[in-house]
């Protein structure tokens, strides 16, 4: 069966009937033994699936590595400060981790890893990783972003310098109309990724400074986030016109939020690691969750994240990055209420969809599961 697509006639004595060509691979094999075959002669050659393949692996700091990768055509692309979700395969089994890439090009990426101790996919990425590796792409998310015409102030800690890299390598293709200030936090100076680039960044704009942070050596190490002069000597713009945007660890995120978050102009965050549990009295006992789907009900406490108690029962719910930015992991909420892990806000609007990696139950809970 084909549908046929009647063309106007140049004239009453011409016209076409188009067909699907009997040569479309669509026409006689499934996607995955396309994939399979066409991957003998080109390992980027699918029928619809984004892949990549690893050209290069460089140092990037201590216990880091940055990863150029090359995309085929089904690579949608990115805005700078998107995250994507990399499908890594070791041993045969399939791990999933969520990265904020550089674009170096129209199909060329740039993912920079710390490598975590006791880490599976972290590790391998760093230190094992080889060229022509293979990795699956899914699409570029998250919605972090630098105003373009405003004061903006930068907070990273650790890896948190991989989307303010993304975010500033934008900016930076024309004149910064205001001034961008980056504080970047990290333990040595051996630690410290893109060191070179971003200095070199500031000396070409002057209204971008980048002030490079350690907290663990010289005589007096840099104070935190919660304690550190954010004002910058010789910049009298105050901290109630900048747009912030803090991106590191979840305890590094809470205290840039809960100090910045109600006296600056704009505020966004992005944590890399997984919100720890509520440790409240609202986190006591436990609650009854119910799966509409399966009819299955089981109790979870109420202070974990809803997929780490799915997890907790042998149940492997859809995820991505674990952080409550990509939206893979939301569902339906059919009835019950909700915490939000980082913000504490209450939800328990039906019409919310709710995200089970940042999200605990605070009483009993039906998801559309």
């Amino acid at each position: 069966m084909y549908t046929q697509v009647y063309v106007r006639p140049y004239s009453s004595l011409m016209s076409a009937v188009v067909r699907p060509s009997l040569f479309s691979p669509y026409r006689w094999v499934s996607p995955s033994l396309f994939d399979f075959w066409a991957g003998q002669l080109n390992p980027l050659w699918t029928l619809r699936e984004p892949v990549a393949r690893l050209v290069r692996r460089e140092p990037a700091g201590e216990g880091a590595a940055t990863l150029v990768l090359r995309t085929n055509r089904h690579w949608a692309g990115m805005r700078a400060g998107q995250h994507v979700t990399l499908g890594v395969e070791i041993e045969g089994r399939l791990w999933q981790r969520s990265y904020s890439p550089t674009a170096l090009g129209r199909r060329e990426l740039a993912i920079t890893v710390k490598a975590i101790d006791g880490g599976r996919v972290s590790q391998h990425l760093v230190n094992h990783a080889q060229p022509g590796e293979l990795f699956r792409l899914d699409a570029a998310f998250g919605e972090f972003h630098m105003p373009a015409a405003a004061p903006v102030l930068l907070l990273a800690a650790g890896s948190g310098i991989t989307p303010m890299r993304s975010l500033l390598r934008d900016a930076c293709q024309r004149p910064l109309a205001a001034p961008v200030d980056l504080f970047y936090w990290e333990r040595t100076a051996a630690h410290l990724q893109f060191r070179d680039e971003l200095q070199a960044l500031a000396a070409a704009h002057p209204n971008l400074r980048v002030h490079l942070l350690t907290t663990r050596e010289g005589e007096v190490p840099a104070a935190r986030i919660d304690i550190h002069d954010l004002q910058v000597a010789g910049d009298d713009t105050p901290l109630a016109q900048r747009h912030v945007l803090a991106c590191g660890p979840d305890g590094f995120v809470a205290a840039a939020r809960e100090r910045l978050a109600q006296q600056v102009a704009g505020f966004q965050a992005e944590a890399f690691t997984p919100p720890a549990p509520l440790r409240d009295a609202s986190s006591e006992g436990e609650v009854s969750l119910t799966l509409a789907r399966s009819g299955r009900q089981l109790s979870v406490p109420r202070g974990r994240s809803l997929l780490e108690s799915l997890e907790a029962h042998g149940i492997k719910p859809k995820h991505g990055c674990r952080m409550g930015i990509c939206n893979s992991c939301s569902c339906d909420r059919v009835s019950g209420a909700t915490r939000h892990l980082r913000t504490g806000d209450l939800q328990s609007e039906s019409a919310q969809p709710v995200r089970i990696c940042v999200s605990a139950p605070t009483t009993d809970l039906t998801l559309d599961l």
